[in-house]
């Protein structure tokens, strides 16, 4: 059985993640400095991740607890720009990170995914995407502290690769997370096209983006990559394609665009990992008719 500590285990998308590996026959060591006493993981320790040798000693062993884990899915963050102050928000993500990164490699784990974002596309967009659908074929474009240090872990990932040959280190470039009882809000963003212009108009739900974390554990290669993680689907009843000419008519689109298809392009997630989101908002909400 592979175990796998994921840090952030208590956060919204961490809990997807436990109870889809756990489901998938992984032994979870969840991390985190609150537990989840709903996890399904079987083994919770609580650490702090800004402590770089709790990380160390949460990663080779605890006690009877655990006694070391074959790969490491690191989710923990301030989750979002304007939840602290800049300052704050850098301190805490890049020292969280490098502290993950670093322990990993001293205990000799080589199987590393940890959650990059949305947001170093250029996320909220004021400056117009360079084509749509965006995908991992152009420069970051960090536009806040936030997406600075996951453009920064990028980045850092590449250097830790190079150091070390055989280690694989996936970061999964997430849209917003959303659970089934987020959609009933979903509607309302008809109303108006700039409500989530921000992000084109994408999502993540849950338990797609923990399949996804599965899919890139399962991945058998070395060194670093990066993947855009969204729902197959926009968060909007209008067509993708009206949307993208509406709001940002001097963008190029460079293919046809599916009625809902996402904007946030996950072609590269599907073509090297497999991976096939499955579930939608409109599977749980009553759809407004649209054309």
């Amino acid at each position: 059985m592979t175990t796998v500590a994921v840090t952030g285990s208590s956060g919204k998308l961490g809990r997807h993640v436990v109870a889809h590996l756990a489901q998938h026959g992984y032994r979870v060591v969840a991390l985190d400095r609150v537990v989840d006493p709903g996890s399904r993981a079987a083994v919770a320790v609580r650490v702090d991740l800004t402590d770089h040798g709790q990380v160390l000693e949460a990663l080779i062993g605890v006690d009877d607890r655990h006694d070391g884990v074959d790969a490491v899915v690191h989710l923990a963050a301030i989750p979002a720009p304007g939840l602290a102050t800049n300052a704050t928000t850098f301190a805490d993500n890049v020292t969280v990170t490098y502290n993950v990164f670093a322990a990993a490699r001293t205990a000799g784990v080589r199987n590393v995914v940890w959650a990059s974002s949305e947001t170093v596309l250029g996320l909220p967009f004021d400056t117009p995407p360079p084509y749509i659908p965006v995908d991992e074929e152009y420069a970051v474009r960090p536009e806040s502290t936030y997406s600075l240090v996951k453009s920064l872990e990028e980045e850092m990932a590449r250097h830790f690769c190079r150091w070390v040959p055989d280690l694989k280190m996936i970061g999964l470039r997430f849209s917003n997370v959303m659970d089934v009882e987020d959609y009933e809000g979903f509607p309302a963003f008809d109303a108006d096209a700039g409500t989530r212009r921000w992000n084109l108009w994408a999502y993540i739900d849950g338990r797609d983006g923990a399949e996804a974390v599965r899919l890139a554990l399962e991945h058998e290669a070395t060194g670093v990559d990066v993947f855009v993680i969204a729902n197959a689907d926009s968060v909007m009843s209008r067509r993708s394609a009206d949307l993208a000419a509406e709001v940002y008519p001097g963008v190029p689109v460079t293919r046809e665009l599916g009625r809902h298809e996402t904007m946030l392009s996950i072609d590269k997630a599907r073509r090297v990992l497999g991976y096939a989101p499955r579930h939608s908002w409109r599977d749980h909400v009553e759809l407004p008719v649209a054309d």
